[in-house]
């Protein structure tokens, strides 16, 4: 009995504003926090309220035959507490279906997994605190950021004790296979792989309202007979897609909550077709073959690997600094800091700065809030400066906290100053003047074109 297995991505990440040059020692206060929610609001107006609301209503009318799963990131939910608790509210009710299954991933949607393992490890596990938190679930299947995945992941994730991972179906690296099986992981016997079927994802997710398709419009009978095509030829087809295609991507006026109310009973029209959640797509199917992924492959872009967040200079530059201080900021002991630190990991930053050309540097223009790549980069490299001070200064408080002081023995007679000390000294402090007025000069020197030299960088990586 083939299954059709529906996963969707739930992000939001915290934008930073446009923090110049000579906000840094002067503001710590990095976030764009009117754009964040505004844009919470428009997304969760147009899609997460609506489609909740019509994933709920299709549950119901099909008596729990209906069935999906989620990925929620840590930061999307933090987003949900501050702004729209209404649609957190509506992510536990379809929790309490038991139709629902929630994902593990890293909490702030990092890269972390390729920087550092440490960290990796403690945001899955802050992730699975606040699913457990309002979902009442553990997660027991893993979904890196952006489906990035490889078999070092799979080795890691299985000593982790999850028992499947989603990923991309990467057709070079199924050689001709299909990804309507279940298959194992290189290295990690006890870890199933989904793979995404990302023909029919796109149809839906990036295809449904283009009207030079040539198979626009898509309605849900259509797609049903695509599915039902696949029956004696595959076991489990994956649907993975961002959530908000609901609504978002693709505008209501479109027709994509008409065709995904009728999805389900042109689907289960077929007596062999059911839907699973990917948990009982795990444990209900066995693996056919082996996936075997060397280098990082992901969902993003034509190149389905890891260019969108590390194909150019600034990007690697930026996630370079990022980790650079990693130790240093964990050890500072300031909650706010820290906080900043890993808000400041979350891939987006890194797309943001993404330098891609054609179809996808339009998609990487659509998500960011900035007028370029290069201002994303300085705007992110100028909070990264003020963060670094931040903790330079908080471990140096620290380091004279703890100094053990001098102590003068009170027997200890002071040693009368000689004529040769005297002069030594008066050289010095003589000395330390000369220095301090030339210093003061050179800033003052400075002190006028500073504007003008940062304006002339920003010119040049413009050009750039």
């Amino acid at each position: 009995m083939p299954s059709l297995c529906f996963y969707f991505q739930v992000h939001q990440p915290f934008r930073i504003k446009n923090y110049s040059f000579f906000d840094i020692g002067n503001t710590h206060e990095y976030e764009d926090d009117l754009k964040n929610h505004t844009i919470l609001n428009k997304v969760a107006d147009k899609c997460y309220l609506k489609t909740n609301q019509k994933m709920l209503e299709l549950i119901q009318r099909h008596n729990g035959k209906f069935k999906i799963s989620y990925s929620i990131s840590g930061t999307a939910i933090e987003q949900f507490e501050k702004y729209r608790p209404d649609v957190l509210q509506s992510f536990i009710d379809l929790a309490s279906t038991g139709c629902v299954e929630f994902l593990s991933e890293t909490y702030y949607h990092s890269l972390s997994f390729i920087f550092s393992k440490t960290e990796f490890k403690r945001q899955v596990e802050k992730h699975a605190a606040i699913i457990k938190k309002y979902f009442n679930q553990v997660p027991k299947v893993f979904r890196n950021t952006e489906l990035i995945y490889n078999n070092e992941l799979a080795n890691y994730i299985q000593g982790m004790g999850f028992k499947g991972i989603i990923c991309e179906g990467v057709d070079h690296l199924l050689n001709g296979r299909s990804p309507n099986f279940v298959y194992h992981a290189v290295g990690a016997d006890n870890v199933k792989l989904l793979l995404k079927n990302h023909r029919l994802s796109d149809d839906i997710a990036f295809r449904f309202s283009d009207k030079a398709w040539a198979e626009f419009p898509l309605t849900a009978d259509k797609f049903k007979s695509w599915v039902h095509d696949i029956a004696g030829n595959g076991e489990t087809i994956n649907l993975f897609m961002d959530y908000e295609t609901f609504g978002e991507h693709q505008w209501e006026s479109t027709g994509i909550f008409d065709f995904l109310d009728h999805l389900p009973a042109e689907i289960l029209k077929h007596p062999d077709f059911d839907f699973k959640t990917t948990s009982e797509v795990i444990d209900s199917l066995q693996a056919r073959d082996s996936y075997d992924v060397h280098e990082f492959s992901s969902w993003a872009d034509s190149e389905r690997d890891l260019s969108a967040w590390l194909s150019n200079s600034m990007q690697k530059e930026a996630i370079k600094q990022i980790y650079s201080i990693e130790k240093e900021v964990l050890s500072c002991g300031n909650s706010e800091i820290i906080k900043v630190w890993e808000r400041l990991q979350t891939s987006d930053h890194y797309y943001y700065m993404c330098t891609k050309f054609w179809s996808d540097g339009d998609v990487h223009k659509y998500f960011s809030p900035f007028d370029s790549p290069y201002d994303a980069y300085l705007y992110f490299m100028n909070v990264f400066s003020d963060l670094e001070c931040s903790v330079k200064k908080l471990h140096k408080k620290i380091k004279n906290t703890n100094r053990v002081p001098r102590t003068i023995p009170i027997n200890m007679k002071k040693e009368p100053k000689t004529k040769a000390k005297e002069t030594i000294i008066k050289n010095l402090v003589l000395n330390s003047d000369i220095e301090l007025s030339i210093a003061s000069a050179k800033i003052k020197k400075t002190e006028v074109p500073l504007k003008e030299q940062y304006s002339k960088m920003l010119a040049y990586m413009s050009e750039e």
